[in-house]
């Protein structure tokens, strides 16, 4: 599947943003389906099988993180929300409740396809039977086999823990993964509230692996909700 290929379901009813993202998508080579309310997207998905959702939140019957969740129930498509909601837990409800990427409107189609093009890679990723033994990202190495890690083939030591917060990074690639996911994959369920272990951990990280720690190009910090390895690193947000 390449990304000119890809089918896109629309699940959004305001008109306005509808011909903006029909414009901009078919443009850039996609198919679209269109849905105005949750239940009509939940329909089109089960029956259409796209290649990836984007979801509106304020839908008229249902709220799209129940939209997202009933979703999860059967299928892994990639989903990613564009919301006029701001509020960092209404992001942290919808990803925590499966949705892969999160876009605040107004946004601009330049960053809406680059958020597509990394979803679409992680599905890639997934269908074509998950990790890689070796992880490559611009002059950012991991070799799964030997544990090691590399910078401009220089290895870089990481302590257990570094290393087991950089693998779950690296398999969520593109995504943002909250801060209680986090803690809970790389610590444990019973760590979910100690988030300030993982300020730390990603602050070494960053000394560790990026050029300038202050502004880094891959480990991208989400105020307030979480963090995301950016696929794209020559692109600024």
């Amino acid at each position: 599947m390449t990304d000119e290929k890809a089918t896109v379901l629309l699940i959004e009813d305001e008109p306005q943003m509808r011909r903006f993202l029909k414009i901009t998508l078919q443009g850039h080579g996609y198919r679209l389906i269109e849905a105005q309310s949750g239940q009509e997207g939940l329909n089109e998905a089960a029956t259409r099988n796209p290649d990836i959702v984007l979801l509106d939140l304020g839908l008229p019957d249902i709220d799209g993180i129940e939209v997202t969740k009933r979703l999860r129930e059967w299928s892994h498509v990639p989903v990613i929300v564009i919301s006029a909601r701001e509020q960092e837990n209404d992001k942290i409800r919808a990803l925590d409740a499966g949705a892969d990427d999160y876009l605040t409107k107004p946004f601009g189609a330049g960053e809406l396809m680059a958020r597509i093009r990394v979803a679409l890679r992680h599905l890639s990723r997934q269908q074509t039977g998950g990790d890689e033994p070796v992880f490559v990202l611009a002059n950012l190495k991991v070799d799964f086999s030997k544990r090691q890690v590399f910078i401009d083939e220089k290895e870089v030591h990481v302590t257990p823990i570094e290393y087991k917060l950089l693998a779950t990074l690296i398999r969520h690639a593109g995504k943002v993964i909250t801060h209680s996911q986090l803690m809970k994959e790389v610590w444990g369920p019973g760590y979910a509230d100690q988030t300030h272990y993982l300020r730390i951990y990603m602050a070494q990280i960053r000394h560790k692996l990026e050029a300038d720690p202050a502004r880094p190009r891959f480990f991208i910090n989400e105020p307030g909700i979480g963090y995301r390895l950016r696929m794209e690193p020559g692109q600024d947000r």
